[in-house]
């Protein structure tokens, strides 16, 4: 079980934390592009979203072993007719870290994917279509963890035609009858 001395690093409990610039926070976790996703109208579809964690850091699993430590969760925010479900977080490792030796930490290091089922209202018009979202996280070295943060997530979604939808009949450019 990790305890709020482990928890306190290698920092005194009696000094204030010193501020990490946002520019050194942006560089602990990095997000790939993600593909247009295809989902007909009134089907659903898995969207995997892909994020690195910079070497020498690891950030909290989506199930910490502790109550005390800040899971990585990811929100997302659709537009209307289109939701969101079943979010899929990857397992977490176990490991050590030299400021807590004797506990485990579960952690995220290297790549790792969540994803998500995306659903589409069979009344959604074909089109494209942007969901936006953040992923919070806590990134840590071996020596120090860093304040809470978030990255921005988007990624769109390319409605088609609902499957069984009518087809449009047009007009053919020329009549196959002869007129005279």
């Amino acid at each position: 079980m990790v305890t709020f001395a482990s928890l306190a690093l290698t920092q005194d409990l009696d000094k204030p934390l010193a501020p990490v610039p946002s520019a050194r926070q942006s560089t602990h976790v990095t997000v790939a592009a993600t593909p247009p996703l295809p989902v007909r109208a009134g089907s659903s579809a898995r969207v995997e979203i892909a994020f690195r964690v910079a070497p020498g850091f690891h950030i909290n699993s989506n199930r910490p072993n502790s109550g005390l430590l800040a899971p990585t969760v990811m929100k997302l925010d659709p537009p209307t007719d289109i939701s969101i479900a079943k979010l899929t977080y990857p397992a977490g490792r176990d490991l050590s870290f030299p400021f807590a030796p004797n506990d485990k930490l579960n952690v995220y290091t290297g790549d790792f994917t969540v994803s998500a089922l995306v659903s589409a209202a069979r009344t959604t018009p074909p089109g494209r279509y942007r969901v936006h979202g953040n992923l919070k996280y806590q990134a840590c070295d071996n020596k120090a963890c860093y304040p809470p943060s978030q990255m921005p997530v988007a990624f769109d979604v390319k409605i088609g035609k609902a499957a069984g939808a009518p087809r449009v009949r047009r007009n053919p450019a020329q009549s196959p009858h002869v007129h005279q």
